[in-house]
């Protein structure tokens, strides 16, 4: 049973990716560009969005550090006053290195903190509250399997996207009679320019291509999450029902950490 509406249609729909200059953000806007529906990008580097501009025409580049509170703010301002119909937000964005505790690194963990869940708050604070006057729109974030269960490696990512499943989550219930939509991404492994630092083989990974392809059916299909590929994060969701004291000793044969 669809937790959404479901999308027959994409001409005449806007979405508003951030974190589009590369990997699934960036697949996903030539995706939904392909399907007819309105496209504006937003990530730090300007060039590729300006490359991304130029050949998909009628899209629209959006240059944001989302770091940065006052440069969020204006240019939801702008996103929302262009689009006085629905809006679909979808947070792409996110920063990851591999850490363990015994290699803390500070200033890394709140890179993570900020970047994959803080200004996924400042998003929300600037664009939920026209949403709920309107009572349409669509909010989307991208979060990663990674935020199942703790996992070796993982110190700084995994629980900044725990964290993103769980307002996921939260708002969905909040929000689920007010005509705002909700929605969670939980990737596995994408061969992106941040997959590409890892120095172990990844099982189940994927093009962007082939992420963008099941993220925009699940819209279609009005999922609440979509979680890809399956073959892969179907077993994850399986390792979140073991008793810890399965889970450790499964963890450390199978990594080896």
């Amino acid at each position: 049973m669809p937790m959404n509406a479901s999308v027959r249609h994409w001409a005449g729909q806007t979405v508003w990716l951030i974190g589009a200059s590369t990997g699934i953000g960036r697949a996903t806007a030539h995706r939904l560009h392909e399907l007819g529906a309105q496209v504006m990008v937003s990530a730090r580097d300007g060039h590729a969005l300006a490359a991304f501009v130029a050949t998909h025409p009628g899209s629209r580049a959006l240059p944001l550090d989302v770091t940065d509170v006052d440069q969020v703010q204006a240019v939801a301002r702008q996103v929302l006053a262009d689009t006085p119909g629905p809006l679909r937000v979808v947070y792409c964005a996110g920063f990851y290195q591999p850490m363990r505790a015994t290699t803390w690194d500070s200033d890394g963990l709140r890179r993570h903190w900020q970047v994959n869940y803080e200004a996924v708050l400042t998003v929300l604070g600037a664009v939920l509250p026209t949403l709920l006057q309107r009572r349409q729109g669509h909010i989307s974030l991208v979060g990663s399997v990674a935020g199942y269960r703790g996992l070796p490696n993982s110190l700084a990512y995994g629980p900044t996207k725990a964290a993103l499943i769980n307002l996921a989550e939260v708002l969905y219930q909040d929000l689920r009679h007010t005509g705002v939509e909700v929605s969670l991404v939980n990737p596995g492994f994408v061969d992106t320019p941040m997959t590409a630092i890892n120095d172990f083989r990844m099982p189940g990974l994927i093009t962007p291509e082939q992420a963008a392809l099941a993220l925009v059916q699940g819209w279609e299909h009005g999922q609440f999450e979509i979680h890809f590929p399956r073959r892969f994060t179907w077993w994850l969701k399986l390792l979140r029902v073991l008793p810890l004291s399965l889970y450790f000793p499964l963890i450390h044969k199978v990594t080896g950490l």
